[in-house]
């Protein structure tokens, strides 16, 4: 039986995919609250509640887990490509919180880099790519309802709409942003989905 979602926070609300995210999930009928470092960079986005906070900070994430139904993660460095263990160590704090508050759903956007073998990475990558890898154990140890999304490259074009989603196997080569948006969202609820990381993209 399908979950039923009402209520969803999105982590990482202000980044470029995150606030079309948020605006998907507004459009989709949920209550969406958004987490964020700083209000200001919602800009005209208008979720109904706003949590701002550090993924980092496990009673600011508290504050954000409860009471919701879902949880869709959009965690990312922008252009920072240094090592970190923010989105991972920000993902284990979310779980936990879910755990605590029994929140069953997430939807996490990872990187399709995961496909690929480490060493055929571009080496500007390999830190973020190792950081999504430690996101990706995290997903597989909870006992959360789980699924990764993996796109490839992310545009800043209009949605296409024609997307396939495959477990464990790449699709494509880019996604439009507001596509990948409508999937994070969509895959709260798609059954088929749940305990998979996934490929995205258009047909070949």
């Amino acid at each position: 039986m399908s979950a039923v979602i009402k209520r969803v926070v999105v982590f990482g609300a202000s980044g470029n995919t995150g606030l079309a995210t948020v605006e998907a999930a507004i459009k989709k009928g949920y209550e969406v609250t958004a987490f964020v470092r700083d209000k200001a960079k919602l800009g005209d986005v208008s979720p109904q509640h706003i949590v701002v906070g550090d993924v980092l900070n496990k009673d600011n994430v508290d504050q954000a887990i409860q009471n919701q139904d879902g949880v869709i993660v959009v965690l990312g460095t922008r252009n920072d490509l240094s090592p970190t263990t923010v989105m991972s160590d920000g993902t284990k704090n979310i779980l936990e919180s879910m755990k605590k508050h029994d929140v069953k759903r997430i939807s996490c956007c990872i990187s399709s880099f995961l496909f690929w073998e480490r060493e055929k990475v571009p080496k500007p990558y390999i830190p973020i790519t190792e950081d999504h890898d430690r996101m990706l154990q995290a997903l597989k140890e909870c006992d959360r309802e789980w699924v990764a999304v993996l796109p490839p490259q992310i545009a800043e074009e209009p949605a296409k709409g024609n997307y396939q989603l495959k477990n464990e196997t790449p699709v494509g080569r880019v996604i439009s942003k507001y596509d990948l948006a409508e999937i994070l969202v969509n895959c709260l609820t798609a059954e088929e989905h749940i305990g998979h990381y996934v490929g995205i993209g258009y047909p070949q």
